[in-house]
Order: C-alpha cells, then structure tokens, then sequence
C-alpha cells in the first residue's frame, strides 16, 4: 500500500508519516519548500494551488490512499483550492481520500455539533474550511472529512507555543470564554490512519472527549512546561472584537464507537510525568 500526506511537513502531517512508517506502509509526503525530517519518507515538493501537479503527483506515486493535511490559515487558494485539486487528484487514481477539517466551519454555540450538521462559518478561515468540504464532497462523495479542533504537541507546535507566549509580557490573549475539544497529535494521526483502512464517508467528528476553554488548555499547558500559570495573560473574545466564534464543542460520540484508537482528554494527555 502506497500512502500520499499532502503537508506532510505540518504537525498533523507529520506525525501521519511516522506512525506509518513504523506501521510498514510505504509513504510519500509532499512538502512546500523543505522537506521533513520524517525518515524513510520520500519526499516531492508540491503547491496543492497547482492543480495539473497535483494531478500529476497523483498519477507518478499511484496512491493506494490520500490523507489531505494542507491549510493556509490567510491563503483561500491553499485551504479551498487546493482541497478541491488533491480530491480531484485522489479520484483520478481511485485512491481513497481523508481529508482533514476543522471545527472552524462551524459559527460556535453551547450545544455540541453533531457529524452531520452543515457548515456554519462565520470567518475567513471558517469559510475555506467550509468551501474545501463541499468540493471533497462533490468530487468524491466516499472520501471521509475528519472534523477535528485544536491539535496539541510537543512545545513546537503551534498551540502550545501560543500557550507559553502567553505567559510572557506583551504575549497573545487566551480567552476565557473560547471553548474548543483539542486532541493530541498523537491520538488524532492515530486515528486518521485508522479510518483510511475504514469504509467510513461524510463528515466525521475526531476530537478529544472534554471541551475547554484557551485559558484552562494554556494552564494545562503551562504546567506540563514549568511555567507559572499565574503568568498568563487573558481575556474574553467578547471584548476583543475578532471574528472567531466563541463556543464550538464537537460531538466524537460516532468516531469514539467506530476506533479503536483512544480519543484521551487532553488533560490526561498533558499531564506531566
């Protein structure tokens, strides 16, 4: 079995690589200007905007499965677009598709979302998100759209880092009333490599069991890393005028009854020790 990561060199991306790798499956990655550090991975440069590489990446390597991990947080061309080419990529070569989401699609209440509820974007981002489901939908209606929330690392990652730049004067917000379900990387590549070998289609729920708001995630955080919670800086995303929405809790009931793969609360997963 051939597998393609598209960004692989991502966070998410990469830790796919590993975890299949060590699995035994031979694995492609695609990188934007560097490749990873991920061993035995072949590495191809691609710029999912441009859909005949994309196309032709697709027809050279002859994936047996295609897991989609680009974004551009600012870059509609990369988030949408480039969706829309690996799905038509995928479908070129009867690959199967997983294609990663976001639970930015959705414009944020107290009650939890469930799989099949439709977009609901209330900004940019959201919007993409929201664009590159309806064309993975379109193109290919087996291919499987894990909805997922904040992914949570080793210190480089992108979550924690913003975490522990809270905790430094002039550092970014976290906001008290901004409830998100974050997962571990690990768990979620887990899980993303389950579902590749699992005939599930549509959009599908993969996020940690327990909502938190940015300031208990950086707390949890703060302490796996030593650093005084006390430190950090926070605030409401009511009173800072951005577009994010406030409340989105997914609902991983379906995904936790499908896997295997243990969704753990991110609390247990940053505990220290």
């Amino acid at each position: 079995m051939t597998l393609l990561v598209v960004g692989a060199t991502g966070l998410l991306g990469g830790e796919v690589c590993r975890q299949a790798v060590a699995a035994g499956r031979r694995v492609v990655g695609t990188h934007h200007r560097t490749a990873g550090a991920v061993p035995d991975v072949t590495w191809t440069p691609l710029d999912v905007r441009d859909r005949s590489a994309v196309l032709s990446l697709a027809g050279r390597v002859r994936p047996t499965a295609v897991v989609n991990t680009a974004y551009r947080y600012d870059d509609w061309a990369v988030t949408a677009d480039g969706a829309a080419h690996v799905a038509l990529a995928a479908a070129s070569v009867g690959a199967r598709l997983v294609h990663v989401s976001s639970d930015a699609i959705h414009g944020g209440r107290s009650r939890p979302y469930t799989d099949d509820e439709p977009p609901s974007p209330v900004f940019a981002y959201g919007a993409a998100k929201a664009a590159a489901e309806t064309a993975v939908r379109l193109v290919d209606p087996g291919a499987l759209l894990v909805r997922t929330s904040l992914i949570v690392g080793d210190e480089n990652s992108e979550q924690v880092r913003l975490c522990l730049a809270a905790a430094t004067d002039g550092g970014p917000r976290l906001f008290a009333d901004q409830i998100r379900c974050p997962l571990g990387v690990e768990d979620l590549a887990s899980a993303v490599l389950e579902l590749v070998d699992h005939p599930v289609a549509g959009p599908l729920n993969v996020c940690g069991p327990e909502a938190l708001s940015r300031v208990e995630l950086g707390v949890l955080v703060a302490r796996r890393h030593g650093v005084d919670p006390a430190r950090l800086r926070t605030g409401t995303i009511a009173s800072s005028g951005r577009p994010s929405p406030a409340e989105v809790r997914l609902d991983p009931a379906r995904a936790v009854a499908l896997l295997r793969t243990r969704l753990r609360p991110v609390s247990t997963y940053l505990t220290p020790g």
